[in-house]
């Protein structure tokens, strides 16, 4: 069902660790050209393209692109309570974790007289994306508009596919999740439609975005990697993934049941076990053969274990381990060995670390706290998850009075001359001329 890599007695390079532990083949570039008729026509289009695309795509006709108030009302008014419970509880955690990464003004008095102030400010309008087909993400509403919120970003909001078994609407739990955190603008718009819709804006329909946010298929990343520039994306992200680092302290049925939970996803997620342990291997392998079979959506689970993508690698050692899952980067890493904690600050490149038996991927998924839109695709190695800070930039403001302006117009009439730009000095050397 996985394969096994056996990387004991060698130590090889980040990169050759990485050839061992591929990722899934995701050919963006070719999305890039079948998804450019599209984002053309909705450049181009109207409303009623829209629609089109959504019966082509999605297998059905809205009545409109944008939902209702009344039926954002209707879905939150008709919420399984228990679910509503669960959501505003995972609310509260995820807002007490993003409201502590907020930036504070700073000034800094470079010289008497000479300040530079960063201000943190907050994009104008968001577009945030809420993936549907195979499975729900109320918690992706979650984790896209609360940082959003805690940012101050005064425009918001969001797109998810329409449904053939809502009329035409996105799920409704996604629109009772929207209602229940105040969001009023949503549209039934899916796929590379959405974030073509967010970069380009469209008359009568919605405004142009600035910045887009959230996880989606190849050909949302095809999108956002095609349209970065007319907008601000958060990441492309691809499939997703799930790293454990385990010793023999590890209890195989957690880990399996960590690396299957992943694995429901998609047939391209991949789920990858580094362990020193070959029992642990051995009992991990024996549980997936049961658990998986047993599972709801077997057959998606199997594909995705089974793949180029999952495996699990043989290592000396824990401390081999570490540079193992280092140089992979994992969207999610877990650390389930016995010193957890002082292994987990070894890690440089993750997207989330999660530390101990009682920490699994499905906590950070929807309520720990943490944020689940994460870098995939070993993008963790220089990206960072989505946070308030996504939504806010720093701008510096500079103030220099009149002493502290002439006791440095020599410096930049030096530096200016040295780049051959004296035209640059000039700008300086003017203003001795009318000093009062």
């Amino acid at each position: 069902m996985i394969r096994t890599v056996d990387l004991r007695g060698r130590s090889l390079s980040k990169a050759q660790y990485n050839a061992q532990l591929p990722r899934a083949t995701l050919n963006v570039q070719e999305a890039m050209l079948l998804i450019q008729p599209i984002l053309e026509r909705v450049k181009n289009g109207t409303e009623a393209d829209l629609i089109a695309l959504a019966e082509e795509f999605d297998g059905v006709k809205p009545a409109t692109i944008k939902v209702s108030q009344s039926d954002l009302d209707s879905a939150l008014a008709q919420l399984d309570p228990k679910i509503r419970t669960a959501l505003e509880l995972s609310i509260k955690r995820i807002t007490k974790v993003h409201k502590d990464q907020l930036r504070t003004e700073k000034t800094t008095t470079v010289v008497d007289g000479g300040t530079v102030t960063e201000k943190w400010i907050p994009v104008d309008r968001v577009g945030l994306y809420v993936p549907g087909g195979r499975a729900v993400y109320p918690s992706s509403v979650m984790m896209n508009v609360i940082p959003a919120q805690i940012a101050k970003v005064q425009s918001i909001a969001v797109a998810s596919p329409p449904q053939k078994e809502f009329g035409g609407l996105p799920h409704p739990t996604i629109l009772a999740t929207c209602a229940l955190l105040g969001i009023t603008e949503v549209y039934a718009v899916g796929g590379a439609q959405a974030i073509a819709l967010f970069a380009y804006g469209m008359d009568g329909v919605c405004e142009k975005a600035d910045l887009v946010t959230g996880p989606g298929n190849i050909y949302v990343a095809a999108a956002k990697r095609a349209l970065r520039g007319v907008i601000g994306i958060d990441s492309e992200a691809g499939p997703t993934e799930i790293a454990i680092l385990a010793d023999s302290s590890a209890i195989a049925a957690d880990v399996a049941a960590d690396l299957i939970s992943q694995a429901e996803h998609d047939v391209i997620a991949a789920a990858v076990l580094v362990t020193d342990s070959p029992e642990l291997a051995a009992a991990v392998e024996a549980e997936l053969k049961v658990r998986v079979a047993a599972t709801k959506h077997a057959d998606r689970i199997n594909s995705a274990l089974s793949g180029i993508q999952s495996a699990i690698a043989l290592v000396d050692d824990i401390a081999q381990g570490l540079a193992v899952v280092n140089a992979y980067a994992a969207e999610h890493l877990e650390i389930q060995t016995r010193n957890a904690r002082s292994d987990a600050a070894k890690i440089r490149n993750a997207g989330a670390v999660f530390i101990g038996r009682f920490s699994p991927v499905s906590l950070g998924d929807y309520s720990a706290g943490s944020n689940h839109v994460l870098p995939t695709g070993g993008c963790a190695c220089h990206s960072s998850g989505l946070s308030v800070q996504t939504f806010l930039r720093g701008l510096h403001f500079i103030e220099y009075d009149q002493k502290a302006f002439t006791d440095i117009v020599d410096t930049v009439v030096v530096l200016a001359n040295s780049e051959d730009l004296p035209a640059h000095g000039e700008a300086m050397t003017v203003r001795l001329e009318n000093l009062s």
